[in-house]
């Protein structure tokens, strides 16, 4: 009597979260990060559109003429993207984004004077829409000199405006920034040696870290257990 092949099913590949966002600052990897990570679970995906907003690369030539601009037009954008954040996960899809809307207020506090911030906080109180917290918040951490690097590696021609001492001060912003976040889980990663697009490896080790994590705040650093 013939015993029928064995058909061997891979196990389907859930999302650890319902809902993950990723933040660092620029050059670090969030939308490449982003888009491996809800590849890998199918998770749906909602990204910044800084190509949308009109004042970007005025502001990276002239950041304190057209700072306060650029930062209200990224709230309005955040505000839409919220409300379909909303819709998303209400829907029941898992949702992967490279942004957390707090981030609207970090960039204003750093690029704007007193007077126009306290515009700034008045008009997007207006505009600011109410959405899900995300599960958890992955934050990718690099060093100026490892930012500055990558970017001129990429090569887009807006970027290759920020100055040396914007890129620092930002990186100083979002260390400031989680190192007093407490709204939801948080992984730090350090994403200096840390290649997941170009090593299957870096993104095992890494989904790894991401699907056993139990504490609130952890922190992954690639060959060191923190």
């Amino acid at each position: 009597m013939s015993v029928p092949p064995l058909t061997v099913t891979a196990p389907q590949l859930r999302p650890p979260h319902r809902y993950i966002a990723i933040e660092g600052p620029i050059g670090v990897g969030k939308t490449t990060l982003a888009t491996l990570l809800a590849e890998r679970w199918s998770m749906r995906t909602l990204f910044e559109r800084p190509q949308d907003n009109p004042f970007l690369e005025r502001f990276y030539r002239d950041t304190t003429r057209h700072a306060l601009a650029t930062q209200l037009n990224f709230s309005l954008q955040r505000a839409s993207q919220t409300q379909e954040a909303a819709d998303i996960v209400t829907s029941g899809a898992a949702l992967m984004t490279d942004f957390l809307t707090q981030k609207s207020e970090l960039f204003a506090r750093l690029t704007l004077p007193d007077d126009e911030f306290q515009l700034y906080k008045d008009v997007a109180s207006h505009i600011r829409s109410s959405g899900p917290a995300p599960d958890l918040v992955i934050y990718l951490q690099a060093s100026p000199e490892v930012l500055f690097a990558r970017i001129q590696k990429r090569a887009l021609p807006m970027e290759l405006q920020i100055s040396d001492s914007y890129l620092r001060a930002l990186c100083d912003a979002y260390n400031e920034f989680f190192y007093h976040y407490d709204a939801t889980p948080l992984l730090t990663v350090n994403a200096e040696h840390l290649n997941p697009l170009a090593s299957d490896d870096d993104l095992a080790l890494l989904v790894e870290r991401i699907e056993t994590m139990r504490g609130r705040k952890e922190f992954f650093v690639k060959g060191v257990s923190v």
